[in-house]
């Protein structure tokens, strides 16, 4: 017989896991019109209140490349306030659990983050990130793959004396946008070599939705076979062709217990026009439709994995709400369907019944819950052809 039981099937997967936000970072980076610090501040406090414990807020990047980010400081300082630290304690919220991640691409953004440690509201974790592809690579970075590897080693020792975490990403380990396919046991290096020079995490990025839930699965149970702490592994998978929620099971199903998603479905390669102005970003766009470059929706996401049964420590109510304020806050519809749907009800929803059913049952002498003509037996019986 067929066995039904799913965590039987798939034994690494999980019961709890962590979902970190980074909606007002890679979200809004790619958007084509600034969105405000007013904003952006609403939007981190929110998700914290709703239950996100690992939150990358900004890039600190050279805002003239990203002016998206111009205020990065600003919100920075704000998410350090005593402010907000009052308003977390109201919720019964401890904003120590709380971890606060700033992109930092290049060493002029690391130490740029060092400075705003020492004023007291620097972020508690970095990010750097590699390419498989060195193409990409050098189209994020403007490095060859060798000396950025130089580059973020001195980086994490300088965020280690300084206090901070460091995350390694690895990209296109699944494809790359301009050069086509890539190798998976590349990327499993590619992460061992983080952990060597002192990363503290690994995100695993699909940044162009190349991947495919095997490919997904194989590549997760080669590096859990590897490297089995699941802790120190993110998965990170952009929405281009409507099967990241496929690669987010697969993930599951060889134990990930870490993904990261944006409201809507929001982000992408930084934006190279911000309201009326050409801007640098990271050159000209690698994609032909703008449209369709976003990461994994956050209210899409909650919901698939709360209706798993599995552990997750988010408000989805709030979540949703959330999602529905952030279409009027960029002006349009983004790409959550949970957001507008909603949850599945086990309730389901009445108002929506057409009236008279319990009337031409009476009528019919009917009892409640019947489903057979009364002379009919109680159990179908299968035909012999059809049968196992």
């Amino acid at each position: 017989m067929t066995e039904y039981d799913y965590w039987k099937i798939f034994p690494r997967m999980p019961k709890k896991v962590t979902i970190g936000d980074i909606t007002t970072r890679d979200g809004f980076q790619h958007l084509e019109q600034f969105i405000s610090t007013r904003a952006k501040k609403f939007y981190a406090e929110e998700l914290i209140f709703a239950g996100c414990r690992n939150i990358e807020v900004t890039n600190l990047g050279n805002p003239y490349l990203m002016p998206q980010f111009s205020d990065a400081e600003e919100v920075l300082s704000h998410l350090r306030s005593d402010l907000f630290k009052k308003r977390c304690e109201k919720r019964g919220i401890n904003p120590d659990d709380v971890c606060i991640t700033a992109v930092t691409i290049r060493e002029g953004a690391v130490d740029r983050a060092i400075q705003l440690k020492e004023k007291g509201i620097g972020p508690d974790r970095c990010l750097m990130m590699v390419s498989t592809e060195e193409e990409h690579h050098f189209a994020n970075s403007a490095t060859t793959l060798p000396q950025y590897w130089k580059e973020a080693e001195r980086c994490i020792k300088k965020c280690s004396d300084a206090g901070m975490k460091m995350c390694g990403t690895v990209s296109t380990i699944w494809g790359s946008p301009i050069a086509g396919a890539t190798e998976l046991k590349d990327a499993v290096e590619f992460t061992k070599r983080w952990l060597e020079i002192g990363a503290s995490d690994i995100e695993h990025a699909d940044h162009d939705g190349s991947a495919s839930a095997p490919e997904v699965y194989r590549y997760f149970s080669m590096i859990l076979d590897e490297i089995p702490d699941t802790s120190l592994h993110i998965a990170h998978f952009h929405e281009t062709k409507r099967v990241a929620s496929a690669s987010v099971l697969a993930a599951l199903q060889a134990g990930i217990t870490y993904f990261e998603a944006t409201i809507g479905g929001m982000g992408g390669q930084p934006a190279n026009f911000l309201d009326d102005c050409p801007v640098p970003g990271t050159g000209e766009y690698y994609y032909d439709d703008p449209r369709f470059v976003g990461l994994t929706c956050l209210e899409d996401m909650l919901v698939q994995i709360d209706e798993m049964g599995i552990e997750h420590g988010y408000d989805v109510d709030r979540v949703l709400w959330l999602g529905r304020q952030m279409e009027r806050t960029v002006g349009r519809r983004l790409r959550s369907e949970a957001a507008i749907n909603g949850r599945t009800l086990k309730e389901g929803h009445p108002k929506f019944a057409r009236p008279g059913l319990k009337k031409l049952k009476e009528k019919r002498k009917e009892k409640p819950g019947q489903n057979w003509p009364a002379e009919w037996d109680a159990t179908p019986v299968l035909p012999e052809q059809y049968r196992p």
